[in-house]
């Protein structure tokens, strides 16, 4: 058994009146885990770093263009017996504009924008769960001992 890291979870928030809001994607029924809410997943292309791979997924499977976007100190993970290995997801999370307009992929069914216990409540997976939390801590403490790594969108904008 091998161990792989060839995914990405990106959390896409929005700042609100009363707090953060999550954007969560209903699975299509054409896929794995039919109506299953959940963030934006998906995997990097050959040669793609993942942050690239983050900021396409995004734009394919909701048109947002992130505001900032962080690599959240923390890991993902699941076993795939299909192909007998491990595989380490890295978590993003990605600010949009309060009035950015989701677009759908075939991916997906539906969207809805939540607070966070209504977020960890959808959501199926712990980690999920637990990478709103951390994310929802960090955006609305003051005080905090993690430390987000901001990735510079202007940079990379620059270059495509």
């Amino acid at each position: 058994m091998k161990v792989f890291s060839y995914m990405i979870e990106a959390h896409i928030f929005r700042n609100t009146e009363k707090g953060l809001e999550f954007l969560l994607l209903k699975r299509s029924d054409k896929d794995i885990y039919p109506g299953v809410w959940q963030m934006v997943t998906g995997s990097a292309l050959n040669g793609e770093k993942g942050y690239e791979a983050v900021i396409r997924e995004i734009k394919e499977e909701t048109s947002i263009t992130p505001l900032k976007l962080w690599v959240v100190p923390s890991v993902n993970s699941f076993y795939s017996q299909r192909r007998d290995h491990i595989c380490m997801v890295p978590v993003f999370a990605a600010m949009a504009d309060f009035n950015s307009e989701v677009i759908l992929s075939n991916e997906h069914t539906e969207y809805i924008w939540v607070e966070k216990d209504k977020a960890k409540e959808l959501l199926a997976w712990v980690g999920q769960r637990k990478s709103v939390e951390i994310i929802h801590d960090y955006f609305s403490n003051e005080i905090n001992f993690l430390n987000f790594e901001e990735i510079n969108l202007n940079r990379i904008h620059k270059k495509q």
